[in-house]
């Protein structure tokens, strides 16, 4: 597969035509798949703020003394509730806020930026990043998937990779269950997450300060047919971790 770096695409604004943009400054063609950083689809869909646009509750208010208290500088009790806002269920308060976004995507701070965020003080993930996704495919005027990326930090290892956290037309996993390895032993739990691999890919070309390339085009990428309806996110009951977190958390 190739990859390509979409350049030229200015600052977005609320309404910003994404799918324009893009075109004006790649050819696309049937089959490719066009990955979009979360911050420009936010962007275009209103979802940067100020903090001034919230008002602390007591939760919010404890949370940022707890923060205080163990970094010995002020925190802004506004991004607090901000995030718990964001958010359908808070995992961990201390030393980060852990959370469940309402789409389903588990993360720090509910994925809320604070750079690259233009005039405004913070940027909120898109509210549907799918549904944006679906929209956003079809403006194109070639037959394209697209998936939206964050970036996301990890258990058990330092630094943050690309992610996928919304997507149309495309599978989200290769199911490897039934297959055979090279023993002619069978494969029983393994499911290829083929979202987070090709956005973690794309993340290498879109950099994470100011390279100002929120887009990229993979092509001829080709891993057989399945089922596009697919999970990305853990429901509760397969989910081992959140549940031994809702034990420990009193």
């Amino acid at each position: 597969m190739e990859l390509f770096a979409v350049k030229g695409i200015p600052e977005i604004k609320p309404g910003g035509n994404i799918p324009y943009y893009i075109e004006k400054n790649i050819g696309l063609i049937d089959g490719d798949i066009i990955l979009i950083a979360s911050t420009i689809v936010s962007k275009s869909e209103g979802r940067a703020k100020n903090l001034s646009d919230f008002t602390p509750s007591e939760r919010a208010e404890s949370i940022a003394k707890s923060f205080e208290s163990l970094a010995n500088k002020p925190k802004d009790a506004r991004l607090a509730q901000a995030i718990l806002d964001e958010s359908s269920e808070i995992l961990i308060e201390t030393p980060f806020i852990l959370c469940r976004t309402h789409f389903g995507h588990i993360c720090v701070n509910a994925g809320i930026d604070r750079s690259n965020t233009g005039s405004h003080d913070i940027l909120l993930l898109p509210i549907d990043p799918s549904h944006s996704a679906l929209g956003l495919k079809k403006q194109f005027s070639s037959n394209v998937s697209v998936i939206i990326t964050d970036t996301c930090g990890r258990p058990f290892r330092y630094g943050q990779v690309g992610v996928a956290i919304g997507w149309a037309g495309i599978p989200a996993h290769r199911d490897w269950r039934g297959k055979y390895d090279l023993k002619g032993n069978e494969l029983e739990v393994t499911v290829q997450c083929i979202l987070d691999e090709l956005a973690s890919a794309a993340n290498l070309l879109m950099g994470e300060g100011d390279d100002g390339i929120p887009a990229v085009v993979v092509r001829d990428w080709d891993f057989g047919s399945f089922p596009e309806n697919q999970d990305l996110f853990r429901k509760l009951e397969d989910d081992v971790v959140r549940k031994a977190l809702h034990r420990w958390i009193p």
